[in-house]
Formats: structure tokens, C-alpha cells, sequence
């Protein structure tokens, strides 16, 4: 239990829950008001769930008190013909993380970002990478924790880190 969380290993059980995130880290801005529906049927957002739990998928839930959920980390291995937003080649998984807004700035995400990349490791990921709105405060957590831009457009950055 770290600062009034706990870290579990997300099940298919998980697949609202990580809707629920999907939408929170689309809606990242404060006033982010992209309806659930519209997020998770967009071509750019329904890659990162559809199907969940692949063999190839895994991830993290962060509980707060009596187990509820409160953030989320996974990964996905995607396909060079339907890359995802952090695409960087075949064979490197592309991370997503939400968490709710009333656990931001407590160590969910940061905790939640070091046990996915340690996770990405243990499946024998060398490798991984995601996409950040280039003015998203979680660049800065990005950046600490070793990952690195490898390619940008000019709203978004895709960054990469070892696992190891």
C-alpha cells in the first residue's frame, strides 16, 4: 500500500474501468469534456481497448480505500498496419495511463508508470513507448522516469524507455 493506494494486476474484468481511464486521459485538460461515448468509438482511442484482455495485453489497476479503482496502466502490442498513437515499430508495446482526477498529484500515476515498465520487462519488452500532448503535465513525469522523445508532431511527442 503506497500513500493510501494499492497496486493489482488488471484482469478482463477491468475492461470498464479502463474505458473509464481511456476517457480520463483524453480528456486530460481541465474542462476536457469529450463525451465517454465519442472517446471510446474513435478510431484514434478504441485501439487501445478493443478486445482487452490479449494475451499480449497486460497492466495495472491503483486502488484507493475499500478497493475502489482510481487509476490505470496497461500496455498493447499493436499492429504496424493500425499503430496507435505512440507507435515506434512491431514488437514494442504502447503504454496508456488515467487516473482519476481527485488522485492526481498523489503518486498514482507515477507508481503506476514505474509497475507497467517493469511489467513491459517481465513479458521480454526491451522497449516502451506512448504518445503525450505536448502541453499534458504528465510530460514532465514522462521525462523523470527515463522516458525520452524519439518523434514529434507539432501537438503531440512520442516517447520511449527501456525497460531494463
Amino acid at each position: 500500500m503506497h500513500r493510501g493506494f494499492a497496486l493489482r494486476r488488471a484482469a478482463q474484468t477491468d475492461a470498464m474501468f479502463l474505458g473509464d481511464m481511456l476517457v480520463e486521459a483524453a480528456n486530460w485538460r481541465a474542462g476536457g469534456v469529450r463525451p465517454r461515448h465519442e472517446v471510446l468509438t474513435s478510431a484514434e482511442h478504441r485501439r487501445y481497448l478493443t478486445g482487452w484482455k490479449r494475451s499480449s495485453d497486460d497492466g495495472l489497476i491503483a486502488t484507493g480505500e475499500d478497493d475502489v479503482p482510481v487509476g490505470a496502466a496497461w500496455f498493447r502490442m499493436l499492429p504496424q498496419n493500425d499503430p496507435g498513437l505512440g507507435f515506434v515499430g512491431v514488437g514494442v508495446p504502447e503504454l496508456i495511463i488515467g487516473v482519476h482526477p481527485l488522485w492526481r498529484a498523489r503518486g498514482v500515476g507515477r507508481s503506476l508508470l514505474r509497475g507497467v515498465v517493469e511489467l513491459a520487462g517481465v513479458h521480454g519488452h526491451s522497449r516502451i513507448s506512448l504518445s503525450v500532448e505536448r502541453d499534458n503535465f504528465a510530460h514532465t513525469l514522462y521525462r523523470a522516469e527515463g522516458f525520452t522523445v524519439v518523434a514529434e508532431s507539432p501537438s503531440r511527442q512520442t516517447m520511449v524507455r527501456a525497460t531494463g
